[in-house]
């Protein structure tokens, strides 16, 4: 039986409404969750407070690549729990030099400036572009201008959103920060026409997550590293949701065989356990940071580095992108196959798929709703798209009845 009715709303008398109800009187409303209250959960699957499973196909925003509870990340936890959780960067720990020597490694960098969120990351690497413009490229100082690209999500931060192009993220929250430049998603000549003396580096996100798994046109990555090498500009690659195995290979660029100046990652690197975020990137670079330029209390912290050291050790084998990358055709050809019959388009990426709805059908939401109660989680953006981004450890004869599940939701309105 589901725990809510045809419209989302939960069934009276339910666990799932006294939680959903308690929420919505004491949580401030930044989010507009689906009608699902989880409680625990397990390699691919979660339990609501119902006791109803269901296929988690959002994974936390890639922030669960490897899935819940999973035996190697929660044993690092777990053992470092009992040991020391936090020093603050005053003092060394004995986690964060082989985290960050095994993630250097691992990006073929040279160095790790750890945080912990996604954003912070993002904002730590523009400090960083911005000082390495006025030290090392020679910039005006308070001139540096950094490129971005229209629909992007780097995260919600004042600093962010003042270069975001959606206007939920940015109305209301003025003034904003000076300094950026938007170009078309995709566009290398836009992008090379914007560049100028202030120029200190281009963000851009590989694929664009929250635009709906947007791929760029292919050899787009190689023209923007051709470009930031010519002009001397640095490229800064947001892989906080492409990277870490997602897209079937380690990061997204790697598709193309292209190497940023700058790594930005998070999300999976916490394992769905803690928040753990890191700037990644050469000497060069990230010697420009020195005591008292940038921190944070919780940046490196003894638990978020033994936890990130467990992740980079997952990823060490290439097993996991293998598996993305092979179990990715597999969902691209079951999607594809929806083309026409309820879906208008759909992009994929290994185990990352954006599917734009036939507006006349429904909207991302209701499709969302719809597949909540066939035990599916999805997650709809932008109207009419839904997102697919199932944890890299899902069996094939998951990922086969969580497309069983699409296909039912949108053929039978098509039909």
């Amino acid at each position: 039986m589901t725990t809510t009715d045809t419209h989302g709303t939960p069934r009276p008398g339910s666990a799932t409404q006294r939680q959903v109800s308690l929420a919505e009187t004491a949580t401030a409303r930044n989010y507009q969750p689906l009608p699902v209250v989880l409680a625990s959960g397990e390699g691919a699957w979660v339990t609501d407070v119902d006791g109803r499973r269901y296929l988690d196909c959002l994974a936390g925003y890639s922030a669960l690549n490897f899935g819940h509870s999973h035996p190697r990340l929660i044993a690092a936890a777990q053992e470092q729990l009992a040991r020391l959780t936090l020093t603050s960067r005053a003092f060394h720990n004995d986690r964060l030099g082989p985290f960050c020597r095994d993630l250097a490694e691992l990006a073929g960098m040279d160095l790790v400036l750890p945080m912990n969120t996604g954003a912070e990351a993002v904002e730590t690497a523009i400090k960083v572009a911005r000082k390495w413009g006025y030290e090392r490229k020679g910039v005006t100082p308070d001139h540096a201008t950094v490129i971005v690209a229209d629909g992007n999500f780097h995260g919600r931060t004042t600093t962010i959103v003042s270069f975001s192009t959606d206007p939920d993220a940015r109305d209301g929250f003025g003034p904003f920060t000076p300094g950026f430049r938007t170009v078309p998603y995709g566009d290398s000549a836009a992008l090379e026409a914007a560049i100028d003396e202030n120029t200190v580096a281009v963000l851009l996100e590989p694929i664009q997550g929250e635009a709906g798994v947007l791929i760029p046109p292919p050899g787009y990555l190689r023209a923007v590293r051709d470009v930031c090498s010519r002009e001397n500009v640095l490229f800064i690659a947001d892989e906080i949701q492409s990277g870490l195995g997602r897209t079937g290979t380690t990061f997204a660029c790697d598709a193309e065989g292209v190497t940023p100046d700058v790594y930005v990652l998070g999300k999976a690197l916490g394992g769905g356990i803690v928040p753990v975020s890191a700037v990644v990137s050469r000497h060069d670079v990230l010697d420009v940071i020195r005591p008292g330029n940038h921190g944070s209390t919780f940046g490196g912290n003894p638990l978020a580095a033994a936890v990130g050291h467990a992740v980079v050790g997952l990823l060490r084998s290439g097993e996991h992108q293998a598996r993305a990358a092979a179990l990715g055709e597999r969902l691209r050809g079951r999607l594809d196959a929806l083309i026409g019959r309820g879906a208008v388009a759909v992009r994929s990426r290994g185990l990352w798929a954006g599917i734009d709805l036939d507006p006349a059908l429904m909207t991302g939401r209701q499709a969302c709703l719809r597949l909540l109660d066939r035990g599916v989680l999805a997650k709809d953006t932008h109207g009419s798209t839904i997102r697919l981004a199932p944890p890299l450890i899902i069996e094939a004869d998951q990922l086969d009845w969580m497309c069983d599940q699409v296909g039912e939701v949108l053929t039978r309105e098509a039909d």
